[in-house]
């Protein structure tokens, strides 16, 4: 589906050097805050999917050359983390092990981008089907045929985003085994391998009008913007978010057959603001290693405003799914569950984030995915079969 095609959000970029005096100040502060902390230092494992390579380290006789070099290889060398066993590790066999690093490619391993992308989509068909009073089995294809989409064209997305990123992601300790990064895919095989997927969208496409085949070519330019928008800019995130976000308008003309702006525009609108500020969360993971890799992002933007602004963007996006409810004339049922219990967890989503740790950033953000999405859309299924079926 080609206007699914955007960068995961897991996704890392690099850019050029040179920031203005007054984009320094947050890395200034990221990097007083940094030396306050102690950060200890980790031995790392070579990645499952990996092939360790034999190099003249390893024979005796350039053991004292090995032992010479080791200080500056560790000053300049990234560090490459573990990689824990994976399903594809534990199910596929032996014989099949080639296909492994392209599966990493697609980044099936971690689902949580294609989820991100996929609900959109998914709350859209179903305000959608509420509106138009549509058959059951109306939103339940869309919703099916919106799901593969998700799945491809987010594995599409991600090589694209490897693709210019492979130098930019060797720096950075998280991304340093992503495939290209790590060297187990090549950019030839990887361009190859991209046209099989696009292939595969253009499919998933033409099972919808031709006036959403029409919209989703639309999103095209932004699609291929954004990886150039993280080289020049803090605030790379906002082109993420309206390319990633294109669901919104997506599923409601595929199944009504045009957009409904007044519904459409403002759950389009929020869901832009939301990607911005989920995303935040995720950029403060690597901020200390984007200040050496020269990232840009909101994370390093904001800084110790991250909170505030994140809590700000997360109300905006509450209000405009209020209102494109009220727009559409929704039910106490996705009031009550979509929009007052997505607000109560996406609160406790800003208290009690530690925007310090890797490992809560990353918990946190993947809520988005697997609470927030779906209980967003348990409120709009709610309110369908309300109003539509019963």
């Amino acid at each position: 589906m080609i206007p699914l095609l955007a960068r995961s959000a897991c996704a890392r970029t690099g850019l050029g050097v040179g920031a203005s005096v007054r984009r320094i100040a947050p890395l200034a502060r990221l990097s007083t805050q940094t030396a306050k902390r102690a950060v200890p230092k980790t031995s790392f494992l070579a990645p499952a999917h990996t092939v360790p390579r034999r190099s003249l380290a390893d024979t005796p006789a350039s053991s004292s050359i090995a032992s010479a070099s080791s200080s500056q290889a560790a000053a300049t060398a990234p560090s490459v983390p573990a990689t824990p066993p994976t399903a594809f590790d534990r199910f596929i066999p032996t014989w099949a092990a080639g296909i492994k690093p392209y599966l990493y490619l697609l980044r099936w391993d971690k689902p949580i981008g294609a989820l991100l992308l996929y609900w959109p989509g998914a709350w859209a068909i179903t305000m959608a089907s509420t509106a138009t009073h549509a058959p059951l089995w109306v939103p339940l294809w869309y919703l099916a045929v919106f799901g593969v989409g998700a799945m491809v064209m987010r594995g599409a997305g991600c090589i694209i985003n490897d693709m210019w990123d492979a130098k930019m992601d060797a720096k950075v300790e998280r991304t340093a085994t992503r495939p290209l990064a790590a060297g187990t895919v090549t950019h030839k095989a990887a361009t190859i391998f991209l046209g099989s997927q696009l292939l595969l969208g253009l499919g998933v496409l033409t099972q919808l009008n031709m006036y959403s085949i029409v919209l989703g070519a639309a999103s095209l330019p932004l699609i291929f913007i954004y990886p150039f928008m993280k080289r020049i800019t803090y605030y790379p995130q906002i082109v993420l978010g309206l390319c990633f976000e294109w669901g919104a308008l997506l599923g409601w003309s595929a199944v009504a057959g045009s957009v409904d702006w007044s519904v459409a525009a403002p759950l389009y609108a929020g869901c832009v603001v939301y990607c911005v500020a989920y995303d935040t969360i995720y950029a403060h993971q690597d901020k200390r290693d984007d200040v050496t890799a020269g990232v840009k992002s909101t994370a390093l933007a904001w800084g110790d405003k991250s909170k505030p602004i994140i809590s700000t963007l997360y109300t905006g996006f509450i209000g405009a799914l209020a209102y494109a409810g009220y727009a559409m004339g929704a039910g106490p049922l996705y009031y009550a569950i979509s929009c007052v219990g997505g607000a109560a967890h996406l609160a406790w989503q800003v208290i009690t984030v530690d925007l310090d740790s890797r490992a809560d950033c990353w918990n946190k953000f993947t809520s988005n995915g697997y609470v927030t999405g779906p209980l967003i859309w348990a409120g709009m299924f709610a309110d369908y079969l309300s109003q539509v079926i019963f």
